[in-house]
């Protein structure tokens, strides 16, 4: 199984690059994010989910693991194949991701190409509970994973942190969206804690957090 490829950047498509390796040309669907930081001719790098079916083998090219999870994670709901996974991932960072999940917000959901109201709920009902295997990601030693351009971004991070200090994934991960909503796309990640601490505490604390 081809897990990842690295080579000449032949060719672009709308939703596929054909990567030379060797002399060989492996066509790898995309999303939009991964192929806007692919150039023709240039050399690249992209991480490689194989699927194997009876009729063809296709194979899926992800900017980095981060976005390669997603994939994985998006295609074990119910309805959602890998063209719908990619169009999630071309229109939605990891970022939005969390927070849409956090938020159970349908309508940033199905902003996305083949997502309607029943699918996004089906999509925000399964990945609740698992969003954190991503979105919390930490290194050796409890510390967060990535800064901004890692697993979840600025909204992980400052959930990562409250995790740290004991609060549950998906209550650290709620309170932060909610604060990031409410902040604005601005708030750095030392924002988002104080904002997501405050979201925690009893309302007639709030006032002095």
């Amino acid at each position: 199984m081809i897990a990842k490829l690295k080579g000449l950047i032949d060719s672009l498509g709308e939703d596929w690059a054909v990567i030379d390796v060797g002399g060989v040309g492996y066509r790898v669907f995309c999303s939009g994010r991964t192929l806007r930081r692919l150039g023709a001719g240039e050399v690249a790098e992209v991480m490689v989910e194989t699927h194997v079916r009876e009729d063809h083998i296709h194979l899926y090219g992800f900017i980095d693991a981060v976005e390669r999870d997603w994939f994985r994670l998006l295609t074990t709901v119910q309805g959602v194949g890998a063209k719908v996974a990619l169009g999630l991932l071309t229109v939605l960072s990891s970022d939005e991701l969390v927070q849409a999940i956090a938020a159970a917000d349908k309508a940033v959901i199905t902003q996305a190409p083949g997502v309607g109201p029943k699918l996004a709920a089906r999509i925000l009902n399964e990945l609740k509970d698992k969003v954190g295997t991503i979105a919390l990601a930490v290194a050796p030693g409890g510390q967060p994973a990535a800064g901004p351009e890692g697993p979840g971004g600025v909204v992980s991070d400052a959930a990562s942190a409250l995790v740290n200090l004991g609060y549950q994934p998906s209550q650290a991960l709620s309170a932060v969206s909610r604060a990031a909503g409410r902040l604005g796309e601005g708030a750095d990640v030392e924002a988002l804690i104080r904002g997501g601490l405050s979201e925690m505490a009893p309302v007639d604390a709030r006032g002095s957090v």
